[in-house]
């Protein structure tokens, strides 16, 4: 199968187990129902789905700054059994895409040091890495704060290839 079988759109509701399932399956801390509850109506909480089924996701919100809104994303977990496919991309890119449309110039994230694929996938998409935290996460791993300006992502040409990742 490829991204061509993909299809992109909003989450709802009635994705919110299957989005669950998804994330305890990528992370030993995962978030609750409640917290992707909470989150549904952001602009770029998105869902994969091929053959009716959820296969990934991807939550990033907004935040106002003064005329330069800042995006975030939050969360981006493929399943585990659908990775290497390019999904993980082709969700990031949606989120960018959806959040330079709603204004957004910047957008920020944090990934564990340690997460070599998603590193990977974040440099391929011109994310650069501003600082460290140190104990970001619960089981005492840093993180790496990255960045990426909307104009510049959105101007270069895009990069091929699939990605196994998931990343917080």
């Amino acid at each position: 199968m490829s991204v061509a079988d993909l299809t992109v759109r909003q989450a709802e509701r009635a994705d919110l187990l299957a989005v669950v399932r998804i994330e305890r399956a990528c992370f030993s801390d995962p978030w609750p129902h409640d917290a992707f509850e909470r989150l549904l109506d952001e602009p770029a909480f998105l869902v994969a789905e091929r053959e009716g089924a959820v296969v990934g996701f991807v939550v990033a919100d907004r935040t106002p700054n003064h005329g330069r809104d800042i995006g975030h994303v939050k969360d981006l977990a493929v399943h585990p059994d659908a990775r290497g496919e390019g999904i993980g991309r082709t969700l990031l890119r949606s989120a960018l895409t959806r959040l330079r449309a709603t204004g957004v110039a910047v957008v920020r994230l944090e990934v564990r040091e340690g997460n070599d694929p998603a590193r990977s996938l974040y440099a391929d998409e011109g994310f650069e890495p501003v600082r460290r935290v140190g104990g970001y996460y619960r089981d005492g791993e840093d993180a790496l704060v990255l960045v990426v300006d909307l104009a510049a992502w959105a101007g270069r040409a895009g990069s091929g290839g699939g990605d196994g990742v998931e990343s917080r």
